[in-house]
């Protein structure tokens, strides 16, 4: 996308020669698909390279061994060396986390389509399956699962959250229907469901400007709070809008386009609200002063979820205050996390002088970057709102054609 072929055909160099998972231990299923085999994936879809869907193939046989579970829901973790193979009673200590099982679908469906093997695909899409059987009535799911040793799971607590934990589930909701071409009904009516409960049960307001946020629910009340990670929901009900099987002229869609809005401009004022314009790991809403930076979570570790709302409302609404909103956020990153070899988690919003740390997430490149980049491309290839879906790290794919 960005014309750095040459760099493009030496990290596939890489990839075919020295990319080895036999000497690799346990590993988190969740972070492992949506980075590493996404990745390949994605490398794969839009090169072609056969080096590319080998890695991939051969790192998602390997993590597809989690779904060995009673009730066919994921382990969270899994051994990608030589015994891999076998099953380890470890892995299924304790609740499973709600995204961690909900947000592998894109991936292996990818991979079962590019090898031919079906079964990637059907393993993973079990795992929907389950869900919806249990799902609430509201469409809310809290954000522990029970499956040790059961062959039915169960939600455990009533502890909900479009933030960490909870967060990717519902985006695979809506892109699961869209990779497929629209035509498997249950993943946009379990969306439709879940983003009913949202509105009715999750959108609050800030005094006294009257800022939209999503709370958090615990212990059966609301915790007035809102993740900088629930910043992604601004595009995924664009998208759900703009691809609504009503029209986007219905009330439906007319509300959640709304929402998204409201909601993803909330989040550019937690940006521009802090001395540095960069926001805080999550912020707290307390009656009449909108917002305030915690001080148990005042650090940004360069997360990209309000820029890649700002990117697919610019796709869907083609209004240039997204950009304008993109413009300034990155002109904050490079002056404050910006170090010699790379960029650095900020460790403190309130105040500059603290400096960035010595660590870089991997989704700041798969993410933040690429949508900054891709907000302000007139010409690129990708296409969100009829070709391609993005999985949760951002590596786009073809929809199916089939």
């Amino acid at each position: 996308l960005m014309g750095m072929r040459d760099e493009f055909w030496e990290a596939r160099d890489w990839v075919r020669d020295q990319l080895d998972h036999d000497h690799v231990g346990m590993v988190s299923v969740f972070e492992t698909t949506i980075r590493s085999l996404g990745g390949l994936l994605a490398a794969y879809d839009w090169s072609a390279d056969p080096a590319f869907l080998d890695r991939a193939e051969d790192l998602g046989s390997r993590l597809a061994e989690a779904f060995s579970s009673p009730s066919g829901l994921p382990f969270g973790q899994v051994h990608l060396g030589k015994a891999c193979c076998a099953h380890n009673p470890s892995w299924s200590k304790g609740p499973a986390i709600l995204s961690e099982v909900g947000t592998l679908q894109l991936e292996f469906r990818s991979l079962a389509r590019a090898t031919g093997k079906p079964e990637y695909a059907r393993r993973a899409e079990r795992v929907f399956e389950v869900l919806d059987t249990i799902m609430p009535e509201d469409g809310l799911m809290p954000l522990r699962v029970q499956m040790n040793g059961i062959q039915t799971p169960i939600f455990s607590g009533r502890e909900i959250s479009l933030g960490a934990m909870g967060d990717s589930i519902y985006e695979y909701m809506l892109k699961i229907w869209l990779q497929g071409g629209r035509k498997e009904p249950m993943y946009r009516a379990m969306y439709d469901r879940s983003m009913q409960g949202v509105h009715d049960e999750l959108l609050k307001r800030s005094s006294p400007a009257g800022l939209a946020y999503f709370a958090d629910l615990k212990y059966g009340g609301i915790e007035p709070k809102m993740d900088h990670l629930a910043c992604f929901m601004g595009g995924l009900l664009a998208l759900g809008a703009h691809s609504d099987p009503l029209g986007m002229d219905g009330p439906r869609a007319r509300r959640d386009l709304e929402t998204a809005k409201a909601v993803t401009y909330t989040c550019y004022q937690m940006y521009a609200r802090t001395e540095v314009g960069i926001s805080s790991e999550y912020v707290e809403f307390v009656g009449g002063d909108d917002f305030k930076v915690p001080s148990r979570a005042p650090h940004y570790l360069l997360r990209p979820e309000a820029v890649e709302s700002f990117f697919i409302l610019h796709q869907v609404t083609g209004d240039p205050i997204y950009r304008e909103w993109g413009w300034e956020v990155f002109q904050s990153i490079e002056r404050y996390c910006r170090t010699k070899f790379g960029y650095g988690h900020l460790r403190d919003v309130r105040r500059p002088s603290a400096g960035p740390d010595d660590q870089m997430e991997s989704f700041f490149l798969a993410e933040t970057l690429k949508y900054l980049y891709l907000l302000f491309d007139p010409d690129s290839e990708v296409d969100v709102l009829s070709k391609h879906v993005f999985n949760t790290e951002a590596h786009p794919t073809r929809i199916f054609d089939s």
